[in-house]
């Protein structure tokens, strides 16, 4: 007995936008649904015909079932080595989890990887190199300590390759370095084009899923910091990590700008030695190791990525401009929230900058992404514009409006528990942060308006 209809099977020509996603009957230099140009490639697509299906087919269809009758099973994590690297994963790897990783080039990547996949030598592990030889991977284990570690390693690009031995040998965890190295013979195109990068995701995660094997992706990254490759990359898999640090530093940090497993945005630090990474579990007290006693302009903000706070040293420079355009620098914040700071401390302050040039770093090489640090950035350029020292144990944070006024941040108590504990007795917050109890060894200044915080410091 028919119930309905076959899907028949044809190919039919489309192009897909790599950016978002959008088909088309046609290539156009510029998407015409998110403005992205070159983006538009071709791609052989399926279209359905109506034929009579069976009933056979219909009772082979996933039963459904409401969210309420789903048996939940609390899946354990696989706990490695480095503590830092388990607290941005969410408290270890879970199994059929699919990461992807990406950073600069030669950030400490691998390095990390490939340490944290020695050390889990008790379990099955695979890792697969298409960028480098057995023997170089083997030279750098050495080099992190690992000389006698039994992990298995594969040197291939042919992705059905990879998962075929991956089957026989049937890993918890496996890492692939890199994504963009892998090719598959489903695919005419070169390996690392968006078709071929987009294609070996979904087959990995797909086998992932099947076998509960935890996969880690190494990702490459554009000059403008993003993971190279269609943007539909970050959607398939379940956690994107991004490895920042300055180039020659010291310090590095691993970042979750995508995590369905934990707290999105946060982040664990790491100091490279010749040895490999070691985590350091407290960076307040690293950022602020090398601060000056007596420097004009810098200021310590509380700031806060997810769960952790962080107390860092915001520096900032206003100098003479002699030319018609002063210039705003700005390393570690965004360039346009250092151009509204600036306007906002001239309107509501009575700071006039516009004809200096402004510089302003976030010290250690991190990238704030919150704005709790508003206020210690207005500051501290205050502080540079005066050429007068703030109080060394004077600790800030908060976020400004346009209008002037200092707003709430979110974890207000954690941050101020995390200034006392570095010896700061100082703390200027917003208003509404302002705790119900005490804290003793803390006096807390809290402000509403910003002109009332400069007053204060004056």
């Amino acid at each position: 007995m028919q119930v309905g209809y076959n899907i028949h099977m044809a190919k039919d020509t489309s192009f897909v936008c790599t950016e978002c996603t959008g088909l088309f009957t046609k290539w156009m230099g510029q998407c015409p649904d998110c403005g992205a140009w070159n983006t538009i490639e071709k791609q052989v697509a399926a279209f359905s015909q109506g034929m009579p299906v069976s009933s056979a087919h219909a009772e082979s269809v996933n039963e459904i079932q409401a969210i309420n009758e789903v048996t939940l099973e609390k899946q354990g994590r696989i706990q490695t080595s480095l503590g830092e690297f388990d607290r941005v994963l969410g408290g270890g790897i879970v199994a059929g989890s699919v990461v992807l990783i990406g950073g600069n080039p030669g950030i400490g990547k691998s390095t990390l990887l490939l340490q944290v996949m020695c050390a889990l030598g008790h379990r099955r592990t695979l890792y697969v190199t298409g960028e480098e030889s057995l023997q170089q991977v083997a030279m750098r284990a050495e080099r992190l300590g690992y000389k006698n570690s039994a992990l298995r390693a594969i040197a291939s690009t042919h992705l059905e390759e990879i998962l075929a031995c991956a089957l026989r040998e049937q890993p918890e965890i496996m890492v692939i370095d890199s994504v963009q190295a892998l090719g598959s013979e489903q695919t005419p195109s070169a390996a690392g084009s968006i078709t071929q990068v987009r294609v070996c995701t979904n087959r990995i995660t797909q086998f992932a899923k099947q076998t509960d094997t935890a996969v880690f992706l190494v990702g490459h990254v554009t000059k403008e910091g993003s993971i190279a490759g269609p943007r539909i990359l970050e959607h398939v898999v379940d956690t994107v990590l991004y490895f920042e640090g300055d180039e020659g530093g010291r310090y590095r940090i691993l970042r979750a700008v995508k995590n369905r497993f934990g707290t999105v945005n946060e982040l664990g630090v790491f100091a490279m030695h010749g040895t490999g990474l070691k985590g350091i579990k407290n960076p307040s007290a690293i950022f602020l190791s090398q601060r000056s006693d007596t420097a004009c302009g810098s200021v310590v903000a509380v700031s806060c990525e997810a769960t952790r706070p962080l107390l860092l040293e915001v520096q900032s420079l206003v100098e003479d401009r002699p030319a018609a355009n002063p210039r705003r620098v700005a390393i570690g914040i965004e360039q346009n929230r250092l151009a509204m700071l600036l306007a906002i401390l001239h309107r509501h302050g009575g700071v006039a900058i516009y004809d200096k040039d402004v510089f302003v770093n976030i010290v250690g090489g991190v990238h704030l992404k919150e704005t709790g640090a508003d206020l210690a950035i207005s500051l501290a350029t205050y502080s540079s514009f005066k050429n007068r020292a703030l109080n060394r144990e004077l600790a800030v944070f908060g976020e400004i409006g346009l209008t002037g006024e200092v707003r709430p941040v979110y974890n207000g108590l954690a941050r101020l528990k995390e200034a006392r504990e570095h010896g700061f007795t100082r703390a200027i917050i917003p208003e509404a942060n302002q705790p119900k109890t005490n804290l003793p060894g803390l006096e807390v200044i809290a402000i509403s308006r910003l002109s009332q915080a400069i007053e204060y410091v004056a």
